[in-house]
Formats: C-alpha cells, structure tokens, sequence
C-alpha cells in the first residue's frame, strides 16, 4: 500500500535534508507544496535570493542523501558542488559551506583543518545524529585554540542517521558493525555490545522523530530487542521530561488537533526468523538484492560479456540508479517477476502508442529526428515540445528497466532461480532422501544456492537430521564447491528458531483461486514472450541465447507465483496491530512481549549489564528472540487491554539485518487486510544494515561457523 504522498518517511526525511539545505531556514510554500508541508524539488532557496553552497559529506551522509535526492535536486536548492570531507578540496573561500556528517573527532577536527585553510566562506555544521557533549566541548576548545570561530555560521543537531531507499523501508546502515555476529558471539565484549546497541537506539530516535511521533513499543524479552528498546524507551521519556519545547511538541499539538492514533514500534530480533534473509525470492527488488547487490542507495551494478561468443573479450560493467521518482520501480519494486515482465511490455506499448500519436501529428519520422524536422505545424510543435521531455524521460526508464529484466533472465536461465525458489516454497514437505538428491544432481547454480537451500530446509523440517546423515550432507555440500562452514552455527540456532517461526500459508481457498490466477498471467504472458524477445532488440540490450529461450524459459516458470504465504514477521506484526484477526499460535507467541509507552509517568527501573541480560536469556549467545517467558527486565508485561489494542499504522523493526522479502511481505500484508470498512494500514519496516543473502552468510553466519566449530 503506498502511503500518501508526503506522508512516507522517505518525503520526511526529504524535508528536513531540504531544510538544512536551506541554511536551517524554512522552506516557503509554493505550487508543488501539500497539506503536509511536503516540498517539491523546486522549493525557492533562502528569501527568494539564490545562495550558493558546497555541500560536504561524510560516508554515511553521502548514503543518506544519495537514495532520496539527484544532482538536480541538489542544483534546486543552490548546491552547486557536493564533495566528500576525505577527498583532497580546492579552496573556494567566497562560498558558504554546509557540512553533513556524524558526529566524530576525525570529522570535526577536519573541519577545524578546512576552517584554518579558509577553504570556504563559513560553515554550516549539521551532525546526523545527537552530538555528545564531550565531543561539542572539545570542539570548542578547538575552534578557540584556532581562531575559526567567526567561520561557523551553524551548529545543528539533524538526526537523520538512517538510509531510506523506499518509501518505508529504511536501514541503519550498519554493515561496518556486522551486528548480527557482534549481537549472537560470546566473543563480544560488553563495550562493544553497548556500543553497538547505542548506535541502534540513536538511529531510531532519529526515525522516530523524523516521523514526529512517539510509539507505543513492544519487544520479546531477552536478548538484544529488549535492550534496544529499554534504551530507546529511556531517551525517548527523558528527551520529554527534561525539553518543554521538544522535538515532539509542535507533532504532538498536530496529532491532538486531528485525532491521530499513537503508532506502535516493534522491535525483533533477527533471529526470530532466518530463513527470508536466505531464501530466492521472486518480486523485483528482492531479485536485483540477491543477482546484482542492490545497495541501500538503490544503485545496483551489471555486468555484462563484451562478446558472449567470445568470453575472453571480457565484460562491461553498467551502473543503474533506481530513484525516488523512478514510477516503475515503485508501482513494481514488490511485485512478482512474471508481473513485472507483463507490466514492462504494458508500458513499452503504452509508451510507443503515445509517441505515434505525437509523430502523427507532428509529421516527423520520430522522436529521435524531432529537432532535425521543421515540417510540423506550429500548434502541433507546441503540443510536441510540451510533451517530448516527458516522454524521453519515460523511455529512459522503461529502457533501464529492460536491461535490468535481461539481465536478470539471464541469471535464472543460468542458475535455475526459478527452481530454487519453487523448492522453498514448500520445502518444509521434503524429506532427507529429497533434499540430498536435490543438492547432488543439481546441475545449475552456484554453490551459495546449494547451501542455502539446505540450511532453509533444515530451518523448516520437523525431521531430525543423525549425525551420520548431517556428515552426508556436508559431504554433498561440499563437493558442489560450498563453504559449510556455517553449518556449526546453523546446527545450534535450529532449535531457537523453531520455536519462534510462524510462517503459514493463508486461507487455502485464497491461495488455490491464487494459483489459478496464476495460471491465467502466465498463459498471458507466455503469449507475450515473442514480444518481450522484439522489446530486448528494439532497447538494444544484447539477446543472444536469451532471447532465443525467452519463451521455454517462462514457460518453465508458469506455476510459481508465490503462495499467499505471511512470513514470521509479518504473522507477528498482525498479532501486535490486529489481535481480533491474528491466529491463536500468533497471539500466543507475542503473549509476554513487552510493553513500553514512553509518555507514561511509571518507571522502568535499572538497565543491566549486556552480561546479565544475556544471561537472562538462557545462559548463551543466541539469546532468546521468540519472546519467551521467564527472563526479567525493566519492561512491563503488558496488560489484557494493551494486549488486545490495535493499530493502524506501525515500524517494524529487525535487529541483526532486514530483508527486502520481508519488507515486501508486510507491505503485501498491509495492502490486502486494508478492505472494506477496514482502517488504512501501513507498515514501515527497517532494521540494523540491508542484506543479501550472500553477504549475510559471509559476513555473518561464517563467522560464527568458525566461533563455534
């Protein structure tokens, strides 16, 4: 369900970037401004007088800002060169600098550096989070001790530490941290656990007030989601106390006036549930994830044989940007990939009807030879001149959107993604002897799909696996080339999981009229393929084989539009938001989640050790993420009727890593239950880093395979 255009936590953060933009002055109202306040890209600059600035950034500002904001953007609201704060700079000292950067010694020690250069005119310095107060008082004592105090024009603190590469999905962008491993080692230490579960609640402070509300939070208890949110729900009600004018104020005035409801946050661990963070997936975007590595900044990298007759030739390397105004990705980004195919050919079609029509009535041959022909009427041209620009843009889009679907045919030609992904849908219904020759005649893939099929079954499988047959599997595994070793972990994790895995298919009859209507789009569009194969040839992309197997290929296919299926998370996010609707097995697994209002005046009492907790949590690393009873904390249990509330718009949030499958599941979710005299519902979903699963076994689960082996 897309939220309302100005509403999602991408158009917030676009505000408050906007509004630094704009020297921290607020952003005038015009044409393109909504109920909300929500600006366009042509918001006016600074009184009406275009201001020209440098904008410098660190890492992380650089990812915050490059998912929600192009050049062009930038040039609308007077930035007129944008640099990293590591990179080598010439001085430009008649213009105004406005800095974007955690809140670091290395950073504010360079900016001093720039200052004593006289790089820039005067400084606008927006940290991205909370400065520490030792950290602002050492800087002053540097600016004294260099004498760069009249250079600095601002000082602001933006809390916007958090990526946002869809409208409600969001990352902490904490890849760097490896939370997941650092979270689940007994190596750890109860430093850098602080450190890290800080760095956690810093960012969903940000979120949090970037949205301008304060949730009602709920976690299991145990392990790291209760610490988070013990400590969010701690700065959250101190912020409140100690700020009369506070970051919530003037949101809460709002609120009060129209009635909003409090929202909920919901706060899990990661290992609630594995397997979407290892499973091949079939919409769009959970596909370009796991074949090409799409970044958090929505950027993502192909590459392409320069002769597919002649490997030797080697490859070219493509970058393509899926931005914030890309209208294809956003209507198909958690769409299934045979839907996303039908749409493109709609689209083309759409596209070339459109761009005849103007032809037509212009006289020219076509778009491309429009300024070459003088022959059109003039109210024909005007019309055409009108038009043109959007068309091409359009065209662009669709053409970008073709090599991505090329590409990524390729890949399940290649790889047999399809068959993998038909194989866990219901892998829970294959025995040992199955699963074993599956992994030993597989002739396509790489070994990374091997195992990850394996480990997802052994997840799933209510079978006992003996230690003989384990050594088997091993064996098959590795003689397809896999690393196994995060098996080790994989074997202890087993039983947490199980505990906490939710995940069923719906209403069976809603699932067969699925399949049958599945039936129908791939009757459809194996009638398109042929014309997919033309769309290929006329956008230029390189066909080759491909396009000569386009049609076996999909008709390979026809079967697998995923089942009406709800993930974990999402059986879970149902039974906090929708009681009167959740299963009895949801609702009993969420029972003894805790519950936090920090508004309310009660106490919450002492924060343990990171030790303690852990310990609380049954005495090892994995902690306890399925909200199991018996361990105790400074939340409270919540009551009948705080159990039993509802909710329509909620955050859901994973610590350790989320999945773009995930995040398109509970927006699936949030669409199909918003019917009828039903409220609207929304989901915004985040967590610590975005992962696929390639980078989430090498990252992650071989380290703790070494750990315990």
């Amino acid at each position: 369900m897309a939220p309302t255009r100005g509403n999602s936590l991408r158009d917030k953060q676009i505000l408050s970037i906007k509004k630094l933009l704009n020297l921290n002055e607020p952003l005038e109202p015009t044409d393109g401004d909504d109920s909300n306040g929500f600006q366009s890209a042509s918001a006016p600059l600074l009184k009406d007088i275009p201001t020209w600035k440098i904008l410098v950034f660190d890492e992380l500002g650089r990812n915050v800002i490059s998912p929600v904001l192009q050049v062009s953007d930038l040039r609308s609201m007077g930035v007129t060169l944008h640099v990293s704060i590591a990179a080598n700079r010439q001085p430009i000292p008649d213009v105004d600098a406005i800095y974007l950067i955690e809140p670091n010694s290395k950073n504010l020690q360079q900016i001093t550096n720039d200052l004593q250069k006289n790089l820039y005119n005067s400084a606008s310095i927006n940290f991205l989070s909370s400065v520490p107060r030792p950290l602002l008082e050492d800087f002053a004592a540097q600016t004294a001790t260099a004498g760069t105090s009249e250079k600095i024009a601002q000082i602001f603190d933006q809390y916007l530490n958090f990526i946002v590469p869809e409208p409600d999905l969001f990352s902490l962008g904490m890849q760097k941290e490896h939370t997941y491993w650092a979270l689940n080692s007994a190596k750890t230490q109860d430093e850098e656990l602080d450190r890290v579960i800080d760095r956690i609640v810093s960012g969903l402070f940000s979120v949090v007030v970037t949205l301008g509300v304060i949730p009602i939070i709920r976690c299991p208890r145990g392990a790291a989601a209760e610490m988070v949110a013990t400590k969010l729900d701690r700065k959250l009600r101190d912020h409140i106390l100690n700020s009369k004018d506070n970051l919530f104020s003037a949101h809460r005035a709002a609120a009060s006036s129209t009635g909003t409801p409090k929202p909920l946050l919901v706060i899990m661990d990661r290992n609630i549930d594995l397997i979407p963070m290892l499973s091949h997936s079939w919409t769009y975007q959970s596909l370009c994830a796991d074949v090409f590595g799409l970044s958090e900044s929505n950027r993502i990298t192909i590459e392409s044989p320069v002769d597919s007759n002649n490997p030797a030739k080697g490859t070219n390397k493509k970058t393509y940007d899926l931005v914030a105004d890309d209208f294809f990705w956003a209507k198909n980004s958690c769409l299934p990939f045979p839907q996303v195919a039908e749409d493109i050919d709609i689209e083309l079609t759409k596209y070339k009807e459109e761009a005849d029509a103007l032809t037509k009535k212009t006289g020219v041959r076509d778009l491309d030879h429009f300024e070459q022909d003088s022959g059109a009427s003039a109210q024909h041209l005007k019309a055409a001149v009108t038009l043109l620009p959007e068309l091409r843009a359009r065209k662009a889009t669709l053409d970008m959107h073709m090599n991505i679907l090329a590409a990524i045919l390729g890949e399940i030609q290649s790889r047999q993604l399809d068959n993998y992904f038909q194989l866990e849908e219901n892998v829970f219904k294959q025995t040992k002897a199955q699963v074993l020759d599956q992994i030993k005649t597989a002739e396509k893939g790489k070994p990374e799909d091997y195992l990850r099929l394996f480990v997802i079954w052994y997840l799933s499988t209510e079978q006992d696996v003996s230690r003989p047959e384990w050594t088997q599997f091993e064996d098959a595994l590795a003689a397809k080339g896999c690393d196994t070793t995060c098996l080790s972990y994989i074997k202890q994790v087993r039983a947490t999981t199980k505990m906490t895995q939710l995940t069923t298919v719906n209403n069976p009859s809603i699932s067969n009229q699925q399949q049958s209507g599945s039936s129908d789009l791939f009757n459809r569009f194996s009638a398109i393929s042929s014309r997919l194969t033309d769309r290929l040839k006329e956008t230029g992309v390189p066909t080759g084989a491909l396009s000569n197997n386009v049609a076996s290929l999909l008709g390979g296919i026809k079967n697998f539009l995923p089942e009406d299926r709800d993930l974990t998370v999402t059986k879970i996010t149902e039974s906090l938001m929708d009681p009167s609707a959740a299963s009895s097995s949801a609702i009993a697994k969420t029972e003894h989640y805790l519950y936090f209002d920090p508004r309310s005046a009660n106490a919450r009492g002492t924060m343990p050790q990171p030790s303690a907790m852990r310990a609380q949590a049954g005495g090892s690393s994995l902690g306890g993420p399925g909200g199991l009873p018996g361990s105790s904390g400074p939340g409270q249990t919540a009551s009948f009727g705080q159990r039993r509330q509802g909710f329509s718009e909620a955050i859901v949030f994973m610590v350790g890593g989320a999945s773009t499958a995930e995040y398109s599941n509970l927006q699936e979710w949030a669409a199909r239950t918003t019917t009828g005299d039903r409220a609207k519902r929304r989901v915004i979903y985040g967590g610590t880093e975005l992962l696929n699963a390639g980078s989430f076994i090498a990252e992650e689960l071989e380290r703790l395979g070494k750990e315990v082996s």
